[in-house]
């Protein structure tokens, strides 16, 4: 039995959550969910995800200084993380440049959501 890859996603629209966590869902990936910045680190700690599937447009604490939290610290310095955005793509590349992410993916393109995943993730496509 091959293990599952853990996923966190974190994103502040509840909605956009349960579309991710529905579009993902499968007998290769476990979907954890998350609905602010606040908390994240202690989660990436205790869960150790395959990848982080992280909005930057979150208030209080936004994605793209948690993601230079997550690479400033030795336990989620590794840590796969990929912008999923509605940010246009130039500020899009812009971000993953400067905060060593490792790419992005736009949130308009639900369709291929899966497929972007699985190519972070180095699986083959579904």
């Amino acid at each position: 039995m091959q293990v599952k890859k853990k996923i966190l996603v974190v994103d502040d629209d509840e909605m956009l959550l349960d579309v991710a966590k529905e579009l993902l869902a499968d007998e290769r990936y476990e979907i954890i969910t998350h609905h602010e910045g606040i908390g994240v680190m202690n989660l990436v700690y205790q869960l150790q995800p395959d990848l982080v599937l992280l909005d930057i447009n979150m208030p209080v604490l936004s994605g793209d200084a948690l993601a230079r939290l997550l690479r400033a610290n030795a336990g989620t310095d590794n840590i796969r993380i990929v912008f999923y955005s509605s940010n246009d793509e130039e500020s899009l590349r812009e971000s993953v440049s400067t905060c060593g992410v490792h790419g992005y993916i736009c949130k308009g393109d639900i369709a291929n959501l899966h497929h972007q995943v699985d190519r972070f993730l180095g699986m083959p496509c579904c």
